[in-house]
């Protein structure tokens, strides 16, 4: 069995009194791409910055690409290649001119840089803009030359921090055809941290992260067969009456959304039991909508609330946080 591409077990970042990694333990398998989902503060940026050797843990140990984050942080970096959350390119140099760059630092020969970077430029679609100044790219493009840039130098692991952050709907979906492309193309690991659930469900594994701890790990599907409920969403002229009459015939206690906005119900097998509702109830039904278990669903299992709402009350918690009031000054 081949080693494990990414290794951590029991890795904690504090700064100060604030924990912003807690005990944090999972691995990733050579060639899989693994997501990180939870709430911006959660605690997925900083331990892609631990594993990325940007910063160093108080407890705990990590290995990338087989190299130690702590006691070999030059050989993981050699084998990583990371796109920021932030664009990091320089807008006065060509899109070429940014690859020779990285080229340079990675310490790539002239063949080694003509074998690699026409591939990745068509790849990600900006051979015929290689000679344009990055200034006048769109976000899209920029991040497009991002990925191409941390392919570069034929890393182990490719680490994507939040990819399509501030992108609109349609580019981000194009970041995704590129996105498979390269996985398609390439044997890379990738790591993933978004909190987009459309883009976790393309993981081949996800961690659900929240307050610094992993909540749950599995495949997609299998985090969703775990909530284990359909969603059944009922309009009827009574809802009320609907509602006792469910509760008496099928034993479902349903929640009341109020207003007349229907009535909710919780069940193993929506579709099957749609038909025995019609068969009990005495009031009319003007709508019915049947809901497959979500990763929002998952995510609310295992913390108690949605990420929406996890991510409305970071306030306070990034306040406690010593970097962050320390960027403010």
């Amino acid at each position: 069995m081949p080693a494990a591409a990414v290794e951590v077990v029991g890795l904690v970042k504090r700064f100060g009194d604030f924990t912003a990694v807690d005990g944090v333990s999972f691995d990733v398998a050579p060639g899989e791409l693994f997501g990180f989902l939870g709430p911006n503060g959660a605690g997925k940026t900083t331990t892609i910055s631990i594993l990325c050797t940007l910063l160093r843990p108080t407890a705990g140990r990590a290995s990338v690409a087989g190299a130690d984050v702590v006691a070999e942080p030059d050989a993981v970096r050699s084998r990583i290649g990371l796109v920021f959350q932030e664009l990091t390119l320089d807008d006065l140099l060509t899109g070429e001119e940014n690859l020779r760059f990285h080229a340079t630092l990675y310490g790539l020969s002239r063949s080694e840089l003509a074998e690699r970077m026409p591939p990745l430029l068509d790849m990600v679609g900006l051979a015929d803009r290689s000679k344009d100044r990055v200034r006048v790219y769109s976000g899209g493009m920029k991040r497009r030359l991002e990925i191409a840039r941390g392919l570069l130098h034929s890393p182990r692991v490719l680490f994507l921090d939040e990819p399509t952050i501030g992108l609109d709907p349609q580019t981000r979906s194009h970041i995704w055809e590129y996105v498979d492309t390269l996985r398609q193309r390439e044997s890379t690991t990738m790591f993933l941290t978004t909190h987009y659930m459309d883009e976790a469900e393309r993981c081949d594994r996800i961690a659900i992260i929240d307050q610094g701890r992993i909540v749950a790990i599995d495949t997609p599907d299998a985090l969703k067969a775990s909530v284990g409920a359909d969603t059944v969403t009922l309009a009827t002229a009574d809802d009320a009456t609907a509602r006792a009459q469910i509760a008496e015939a099928l034993g479902v206690d349903g929640e009341l959304l109020g207003d007349g906005a229907g009535l909710r119900l919780r069940v193993p097998d929506g579709e099957a039991f749609v038909p025995q509702v019609f068969h009990h109830l005495t009031v009319g039904v003007t709508n019915v909508n049947v809901r497959r278990p979500t990763l929002d669903d998952v995510f609310m299992q295992y913390t108690g609330r949605a990420i929406r709402d996890a991510e409305s009350g970071l306030g306070d918690r990034f306040r406690m946080n010593p970097m962050v009031r320390s960027f403010r000054r």
